[in-house]
């Protein structure tokens, strides 16, 4: 099961994010240590480490193993995020990332919101889910506004490279049909 390459909102259009996108990526997000600092990938210090994260980007989505999309503002084109969807047998796990100074105007919902409703348009899909840092409040927000369920927390469930020290609790969500 494939996802489309293409998916409109009402504010956004995503595609399959790939190493022409490295520039941007870089700028806009991928190189600040706030936006991923709950991700499981420390901030990239050059272009080229961007550029080589979005070459595994492309074999992946060419392999059917994970779904990276860039994440775009339909009313000026520009690059503001990533969002992936991996699927699994039954079951399909979102996550998303969002340039800084777009927090908080719902861009990550909505990218959210069209991954989980794709995935609950699909017959063989009975379950969608996803984790975030336990202290990552805005994201558990995205979760919930994606129409996800808060069922829990894992302890010591991931390590963050952006906060080192001991595995970190997650706050697990996910909605089934």
């Amino acid at each position: 099961m494939r996802p489309p390459e293409k998916m409109e909102t009402q504010r956004l259009f995503l595609r399959p994010i790939g190493t022409g996108d490295a520039e941007a990526v870089f700028e806009t997000y991928a190189n600040d240590p706030q936006v991923t600092r709950f991700a499981t990938w420390v901030p990239h210090a050059t272009v080229a480490e961007t550029r080589r994260y979005l070459q595994a980007c492309e074999i992946a989505w060419r392999e059917g193993t994970a779904f990276p999309w860039a994440v775009f503002r339909r009313q000026d084109g520009k690059l503001i995020g990533s969002a992936e969807l991996r699927i699994n047998d039954h079951q399909a796990e979102i996550g998303y990332l969002i340039a800084r100074p777009l927090w908080g105007q719902g861009y990550a919902s909505e990218a959210a919101r069209a991954l989980v409703d794709w995935a609950f348009a699909q017959q063989d899909i009975y379950r969608v889910w996803a984790t975030c840092d336990a202290e990552n409040l805005a994201s558990a927000r995205v979760l919930e506004k994606a129409g996800l369920v808060f069922e829990g927390r894992i302890q010591r469930r991931l390590r963050r490279p952006g906060l080192h020290g001991a595995p970190r609790d997650v706050l697990f969500y996910e909605k089934v049909k």
